[in-house]
């Protein structure tokens, strides 16, 4: 295998057992790196570390079971994660979903909101001792185009006066962009870079069994939709193309760094999405 800039590197992908991520995870695999998947389902994810490991001629894909959208449970991945590995050279926050009808998780949070936002804000701290003694370090999150129409409200994150799960999705990622600009606004990028991206309309299943119109407008859609294996590329070059070592703060599509919305420019915003987000995670 030949030598390349993240050879030997440790790098965690979240919700890695199907779609872009498992795309992301097997091309990172590909170029030497030591690819650590997460997964909730156990027999699953140790099936797709073993079908990774094939495809890509690495032994060093293994594997983690947490379900994310359970704050104990985020906690316990990073502890075993700091207990197993001593560096973390990229974090890509890839694991997601979209919910139509409004879930509640064990915690009591509104699944959007935990599983989208609050579970990779609280994976990203609780590893960013290992990132930056790996330094340098990249941490990668995955956003979506769906935030555009969208603005926070502070006064119902949890969605509870009148749901949409388009809504929840769209707050959901805009918060993605939110939490990297304020994160990368903390980080030394020359130690830890952090960078969001939208990986374009992916045909992974996504709002498969979302009911009514939604739904059909959603299954509809699919035929403009494009492969896991082309939605994957952006998050894998922003987990290892030389070109953006040093990029951080950035929003990007099809590998280029764009502009987000006009609110996520909003540092108040997104100061205090991040005091909110200490506050419900039990950091503050």
């Amino acid at each position: 295998m030949a030598t390349t800039l993240i050879e030997n590197q440790k790098i965690l992908v979240t919700g890695a057992t199907g779609g872009i991520g498992q795309i992301t995870a097997l091309e990172l695999a590909r170029k030497g790196a030591h690819v650590i998947i997460v997964g909730r389902n156990p027999n699953k994810t140790e099936k797709t570390a073993h079908d990774l490991r094939q495809a890509s001629g690495n032994p060093r894909v293994d594997y983690l079971v947490a379900d994310l959208s359970v704050q104990a449970e985020v906690r316990r991945l990073a502890a075993e994660y700091q207990r197993r590995y001593d560096q973390l050279h990229v974090l890509v926050n890839n694991a997601g979903g979209f919910f139509a009808q409004r879930e509640l998780t064990a915690d009591g949070i509104e699944m959007s909101l935990a599983l989208n936002h609050l579970a990779p804000f609280l994976l990203t701290q609780l590893l960013l001792d290992p990132l930056t003694r790996s330094a340098p370090a990249r941490i990668v999150t995955v956003s979506s185009m769906a935030h555009q129409p969208f603005s926070l409200d502070f006064e119902d994150m949890d969605s509870s006066r009148a749901y949409s799960g388009w809504r929840a999705y769209g707050r959901s990622k805009l918060m993605n962009i939110y939490f990297t600009y304020a994160l990368a606004r903390r980080l030394d990028p020359a130690q830890v870079t952090a960078n969001c991206l939208h990986p374009g309309f992916v045909n992974t299943g996504f709002g498969k069994g979302t009911p009514g119109l939604l739904g059909a407008l959603m299954r509809a859609a699919l035929i403009f939709s494009i492969s896991p294996q082309a939605g994957a590329q952006t998050s894998i070059y922003l987990a290892s193309d030389p070109a953006v070592a040093a990029a951080s703060g950035g929003y990007y599509v099809q590998k280029k760094a764009v502009r987000s919305s006009a609110v996520s420019y909003d540092e108040a915003a997104g100061e205090r999405l991040w005091q909110y987000s200490l506050e419900r995670t039990g950091l503050a």
